[in-house]
């Protein structure tokens, strides 16, 4: 008896707690790594990565944590080795990692959006209005735009690959045009032959061979020729010459 007496005045490891509410997702770890864009704090659960930011120290990146989602936050003595694995792959380019996302708390349509981004392959962009079409909101341009700027994961959910519509780069979450040109050239993008691109008012690429066009990242039209390469303005200007949207990029409705 008396044993059992004394159990109530055990006290448990100061870190019990915060380990068992990341166990049920109700609080998350973090950790630092090196980047294109420069070192960043990664926070996670055992839903998935939960949040992204780069940080003068690390206590500012908690106080922004705890801010936008309301959880406990403690900083990994060491972060698995399976996420270091899996982050690591993902920035290098290799086979596509298996990572999870905790996108709890925003609505369905942000969901959607940050999903659609996902599906960009990397070394490729498309623009803010073939996101909007793709998740069948075509007039939501503009609320793709602030879905995609207040992003919880950017970098991992690459809303880097999506660029305004006009085909010019744009704002990055992560820290602005720069480091959004700095993480789209690590991935195979040439950010100033865009750049080039928009500022002529081309926004499309086509084959006069296959009679194509496709968004001129896409792995299709990379493989174009000088000889058969022919720019266009607008998918109108591309259909009224006879070319047909490519399968892959889907530059146009209805595929």
């Amino acid at each position: 008896m008396r044993e059992l007496r004394e159990l109530g005045d055990v006290k448990a490891p100061a870190s019990l707690a915060a380990a068992v509410l990341s166990r049920v997702g109700l609080g998350d770890e973090y950790a630092q790594l090196d980047t294109p864009v420069g070192p960043v704090f990664v926070a996670y659960n055992d839903n998935g990565m939960s949040m992204v930011a780069r940080a003068a120290e690390a206590g500012d990146f908690e106080s922004a944590f705890r801010a936008r989602f309301g959880r406990s936050l403690r900083r990994a003595a060491a972060p698995p080795a399976s996420l270091i694995r899996a982050l690591d792959q993902w920035l290098r380019g290799g086979t596509k990692p298996d990572l999870r996302f905790d996108l709890r708390g925003l609505s369905e349509f942000e969901r959607a959006v940050l999903l659609k981004a996902l599906e960009i392959p990397r070394g490729e962009v498309r623009p803010y209005a073939w996101v909007a079409r793709e998740i069948g909101q075509p007039k939501a341009v503009r609320a793709v735009g602030t879905a995609l700027k207040h992003n919880p994961i950017p970098l991992f959910i690459p809303c880097h690959r999506v660029v305004r519509s006009d085909g010019h780069i744009g704002e990055y979450s992560l820290g602005g045009p720069q480091a959004k040109r700095a993480v789209l050239a690590a991935e195979g993008v040439e950010p100033e032959g865009l750049e080039m691109l928009a500022r002529a008012g081309v926004r499309y690429v086509g084959s006069a061979t296959t009679r194509i066009y496709c968004f001129p990242t896409c792995h299709q039209a990379r493989r174009i020729g000088d000889h058969h390469r022919v720019t266009f303005g607008s998918d109108a200007a591309a259909a009224a010459a006879g070319y047909r949207p490519c399968k892959l990029c889907r530059p146009a409705a209805g595929l």
